[in-house]
């Protein structure tokens, strides 16, 4: 909804009302349904195949850095002592690197630890407002060519 739309509605109502406009010029109106109800086999399935897809980036990118060599020379700076298998650094990173992956994402299923937002939820409120002003832009182009076609016909 356009605000000159809505002034003009008014003007014809009200003639001698002032009309002070603060803020957006247009206005969405969603017109939402009733939401549907995602099939349960189905969430499951895409929470599968994105868990086996994380942990095959995580493997992968772990032995393009060869992260197990890396762990035994630090395990060996430490210790002096080469170790094959160095778990006193393995787990803890692994356990870390998961805890990590929590405190980025700023939750635990519904509870948060700070008020700040998640990138997650930054990027989603950036590609809402992208949608708003794409669904403006494209409400104006089609009301414009509208008009022209209308001038058009009356020549």
């Amino acid at each position: 909804i356009d605000m000159m739309m809505v002034v003009q509605k008014v003007n014809a109502l009200f003639p001698t009302m002032k009309i002070e406009h603060f803020g957006d010029p247009s206005t969405l109106l969603e017109i939402a349904s009733a939401p549907r109800r995602i099939p349960f086999l189905l969430l499951g399935f895409v929470w599968f195949i994105l868990f086996i897809g994380s942990g095959l980036a995580i493997m992968n990118f772990h032995a393009d850095v060869s992260m197990l060599e890396v762990h035994q020379r630090f395990y060996e700076l430490l210790t002096g002592k080469h170790n094959e298998h160095p778990y006193l650094l393995q787990i803890p990173y692994s356990i870390g690197l998961g805890l990590g992956m929590l405190l980025f994402f700023n939750h635990i299923f519904r509870k948060k630890f700070n008020e700040e937002p998640s990138p997650l939820e930054v990027e989603m409120f950036m590609y809402q407002q992208n949608m708003n002003q794409y669904m403006v832009m494209n409400e104006y182009a089609k009301k414009s060519s509208r008009k022209g076609q209308q001038k058009e016909e009356q020549e």
